[in-house]
């Protein structure tokens, strides 16, 4: 269901990527958080970057169609063990923080949606589009890889146009096969549409470029059996409530917001610092009742998609600024909502018992996080991955034309969240749909242009 198994990792090991490797992509494994893109964004996309798509009513009505066939809706009868932390620990504090919209039932209390949603409430690609695509005659051939785009000459002409697709298929014995069609579109993902372009002869510098990723940093606070809020972690809603103390959108954008995780025993387990055997069973131990919240930034800092698993990434001063102040209020939320111990996952597994320490001690152990120092160092995850074909609005700032087809190939589309110029802030599905569903409105125009225009290939 994930792209190498679960944990992908960017080549210096700094950042751990988790990314939808099934039908439906990460939509059928993501936490279910269906934001639109906000205002600030949409103004920064159309006047920074030339894109007037994004302050249009066209892109307005594509958020309300996408919204509207997921089923979004902001309810949440009951909360979970972790979001009632961070909404109680927010309110202590001052800290704004509201509902986040779902694309699920107000009563959808599943904990599992990361792994698929089990009772299909959770309205994914799986069970909406794709199922609209079935309906309509659309095969769709789960296992299948493609290989790369074939192109045609125009005679004339110095584009190309795009004849179809080379995909192997099959599970014990892999077949190659040919698809032919009139409109070719790449729709892998930020990690893996870059190498399929590239793959194809495709040039365009842009393409594997302004990889953003979203980086992430968790802190975790114990909350002992016989304290509220009730609950474990592994059940209930697995994003309901979202913190935007910080995310600065009223200032430059860039900032962080605190939302919280799908952490399973293994994932757990997993992210654990070692310093002892003892120490690990004692975590283990104790996971049932450790809460994380987690602070997310919308990064200025890129990276590189070199080919499939080679991805390099650096952060932005300014984003490693906002990552320290963002789990420093991750940290004081959980002490305010009552945990008796709280830490991060730097490597050292450094952390505080909160009952019976001083302010003073607090304050140092707060000020020691998120930093880096030598023999030491902090784990960063991503679960979005955005801008690695961006559109421009021209060759020299896109990968892809504003309509999201190729300068190079006519006929050939990208339709993913590679296309994103920057990345958003807020978790991108509804923002990466609302796109797609503009590109699908070209592509049939181009069809409806194209009609009569035949295709020759000799594969």
């Amino acid at each position: 269901m994930y792209e190498s198994g679960g944990i992908l990792p960017t080549n210096d090991g700094k950042v751990l990527i988790m990314a939808g490797a099934t039908v439906g992509g990460g939509s059928a494994i993501n936490w279910a958080a269906s934001i639109r893109t906000p205002p600030h964004v949409l103004k920064e996309w159309s006047k920074q970057h030339d894109l007037p798509l994004f302050e249009s009513q066209d892109y307005q009505d594509a958020m309300n169609a996408v919204c509207g066939r997921l089923g979004v809706q902001d309810g949440c009868s009951k909360e979970s063990f972790q979001n009632s932390v961070l909404g109680t620990g927010c309110a202590k504090l001052g800290f704004h923080f509201e509902k986040v919209p779902r694309n699920s039932t107000e009563d959808h209390f599943c904990g599992s949606c990361c792994c698929g949603c089990r009772s299909g409430n959770k309205k994914g690609a799986d069970e909406t589009w794709l199922v609209d695509a079935v309906d309509s005659g659309s095969i769709i051939l789960a296992g299948c890889k493609a290989e790369n785009i074939l192109c045609q000459k125009i005679p004339a002409n110095r584009k190309q146009r795009a004849a179809g697709v080379v995909a192997t298929f099959g599970v014990k014995e892999r077949r190659r096969i040919f698809i032919q069609a009139k409109v070719t579109v790449a729709a892998c993902g930020s990690l893996l549409t870059p190498p399929l372009l590239r793959s194809s002869g495709l040039r365009n510098p842009n393409i594997g470029r302004n990889l953003h990723l979203h980086p992430v940093q968790m802190a975790w606070g114990f909350f002992p059996e016989n304290q509220e809020p009730a609950g474990k972690p592994h059940e209930g809603g697995i994003i309901t409530t979202i913190c935007k103390e910080g995310a600065k959108w009223e200032q430059s954008g860039y900032g962080t917001i605190i939302q919280t995780p799908a952490i399973a025993p293994g994932s757990f387990a997993a992210m654990i610092p070692w310093t002892s055997g003892l120490d690990m069973k004692n975590r283990m131990r104790k996971y049932h009742r450790t809460a994380h919240v987690f602070c997310l930034a919308r990064d200025r800092g890129s990276g590189i998609v070199g080919g499939e698993k080679d991805i390099a990434y650096r952060l932005a001063e300014s984003d490693k600024v906002n990552l320290k102040e963002g789990l420093r209020r991750c940290l004081r939320i959980l002490i305010a909502a009552g945990a008796t111990e709280v830490g991060t996952h730097r490597s050292d597994g450094e952390r505080l018992s909160v009952k019976g320490a001083t302010d003073d001690e607090i304050e140092e152990f707060l000020n020691n996080q998120g930093k880096g120092r030598r023999g030491v160092w902090p784990i960063l995850f991503s679960a979005h991955q955005m801008g690695s074909c961006r559109m421009g609005k021209d060759e020299e700032s896109g990968g892809v034309d504003w309509k999201g087809e190729s300068w190079e190939v006519e006929g050939l589309f990208v339709c993913d969240g590679s296309l994103l110029p920057t990345s958003v802030g807020v978790n991108p599905m509804i923002t990466i749909q609302s796109v797609a569903f503009c590109i699908a409105k070209h592509i049939l125009q181009f069809l409806r242009t194209n009609s009569s225009q035949g295709l020759t290939c000799g594969h």
